[in-house]
């Protein structure tokens, strides 16, 4: 029964995921945005950085700050797919499949940047004075109607789908794998110690889950990071081949070679396309959810934080991996050996245990600070669905589901994840093209005022007063 199941559910993914759908939809949405924007992404990505981690504190209606909102964000995102999803793309489709990985994310930010003005631009606060805003408000409320309410009723259920799959059990089902390759940990003691840990920050709201991302998460990026470039320091020599590889198999495809089976140009854009919205989440509106609880006066401000996740997830730290991968030479290891490529591609470079280590440890905090990005993101949809008493009955059944990832066989998890992600993307993707004009006339309208973002928060209040009427 369960396989007859994955099987429908591996087909209906392949077709979302296909040449006909999402990906066309996913690179047409970011280059659209990418051009109504005029390359925000590359004009002031500079300021964005500056504005994200020196800046940092904002002043405005909200339940974190603007830092705090980014790492929980970069905690749902700098997850499995990172290590595991790089190494299964380049699997599948070639190490061109990373040069579609790196195009995703660079259209991706203009994708992200919009969907975080958005949740901003059109938050609500619910009775217990906390934030709510994302796709499912924006694409109510913004784009209106009967076509508005049903694509936020449709990405609101595919969100919940979602948190409990990808955002769950199949990080549980990564930790556990971690802790038992890092410290041969079982499943069992594994799944209890996941439990306590998620529901200790989980049931603290997103006040504690923004506390807890903001000191942990940029430390694991500049650890893993940071092995990466030692990884490729050592292999110097070989590094200009595979990037002259990478970008040759993006449009030529890739011949037989070890485990690998060969693979054309379509599958090398497919599962790059795929494994980039996987990791990034551009385009998913996932991030406009955390955007929309930071404490920001204006949409624009927050949207250029948001945008610098796309930035550091894929053009960072995913581009670490696959240069490991590639660079290694265990690209070719064969699909069925794509969870432990990485790892191996590690050990091939640095002397000793470090090289699993490293990606063992990894892979344990990354998959943990996306179970805790996700619990917010899924509580935020079933509130919107539900009403504020669902928070805490969410809450407690994520916090349990924890548990069960670690210790149960996920096939059909991750096929389930996939369609689910893809699907929350669908009626996202709609309602940014249909609201592209607000967020294109009133970005335009807030960076000729305050081009470098220094502005102090009585001015930028002035300015929202001033701009209010046309919000309205």
């Amino acid at each position: 029964m369960a396989d007859n199941l994955n099987n429908i559910l591996s087909v209906i993914s392949t077709f979302v995921w296909g040449p006909f759908l999402l990906i066309p939809l996913l690179l047409g949405t970011g280059l659209f945005l990418t051009v109504r924007l005029r390359g925000i992404q590359f004009r002031t990505l500079g300021r964005a950085t500056r504005h994200a981690f020196v800046d940092k504190s904002e002043e405005g209606a909200g339940d974190i700050s603007n830092y705090q909102a980014l790492t929980t964000a970069l905690a749902a995102t700098v997850g499995t797919g990172n290590i595991v999803g790089v190494a299964t793309a380049i699997s599948i489709g070639g190490p061109g499949a990373l040069f579609w990985i790196w195009l995703t994310g660079i259209v991706g930010m203009a994708s992200k940047y919009s969907e975080a003005y958005l949740g901003v631009r059109f938050r609500t606060t619910d009775k217990k004075g906390k934030q709510q805003g994302g796709p499912h408000e924006y694409l109510r409320t913004g784009v209106g109607g009967r076509f508005g309410k049903f694509l936020a009723a449709a990405f609101t259920l595919f969100t919940i789908f979602a948190s409990f799959g990808i955002g769950n059990l199949a990080q549980g089902n990564s930790i556990a794998a971690g802790m038992h390759d890092a410290f041969g940990i079982s499943a069992n003691v594994a799944g209890v110690v996941i439990f306590f840990a998620v529901g200790a920050a989980v049931l603290g709201g997103i006040e504690g889950i923004g506390k807890i991302t903001a000191a942990f998460v940029p430390l694991m990026i500049v650890i893993y990071v940071g092995g990466g470039i030692t990884a490729l320091a050592l292999m110097a020599d070989r590094v200009p081949e595979a990037i002259t590889t990478i970008f040759t198999d993006a449009f030529t495809g890739t011949a037989a070679t070890g485990g690998f089976v060969g693979s054309g140009i379509m599958l090398a854009i497919q599962f790059g396309v795929a494994r980039g919205i996987f990791s990034n989440e551009s385009g998913m509106g996932s991030a406009a959810i955390a955007a929309a609880a930071a404490k920001t006066q204006h949409p624009a401000r927050q949207a250029l934080v948001s945008m610098t996740q796309t930035f550091i997830d894929t053009i960072l730290v995913v581009t670490i991996t696959g240069l490991v991968i590639v660079t290694a030479g265990t690209w070719d290891m064969g699909r069925d050996q794509a969870a432990i490529m990485t790892a191996t591609a590690f050990e091939t470079a640095l002397p000793g245990e470090w090289g699993s280590l490293i990606v063992s440890v990894a892979l344990i905090f990354f998959a943990f600070s996306t179970i805790l990005g996700w619990s917010y993101y899924g509580e935020r949809a079933i509130v919107a669905l539900f009403g504020d008493w669902a928070s805490i009955p969410y809450r407690m059944f994520f916090t349990a589901l924890s548990f069960v990832g670690a210790v149960a066989s996920l096939e059909l998890a991750w096929t389930f994840s996939d369609l689910s992600n893809g699907l929350m993307a669908i009626p996202n993707l709609i309602g940014l093209l249909l609201l592209s004009g607000i967020v294109v006339r009133e970005t335009r309208e807030y960076l000729a005022w305050d081009p470098y973002l220094k502005k102090t928060p009585e001015e930028v209040a002035e300015f929202v007063e001033r701009q209010q009427m046309d919000w309205r």
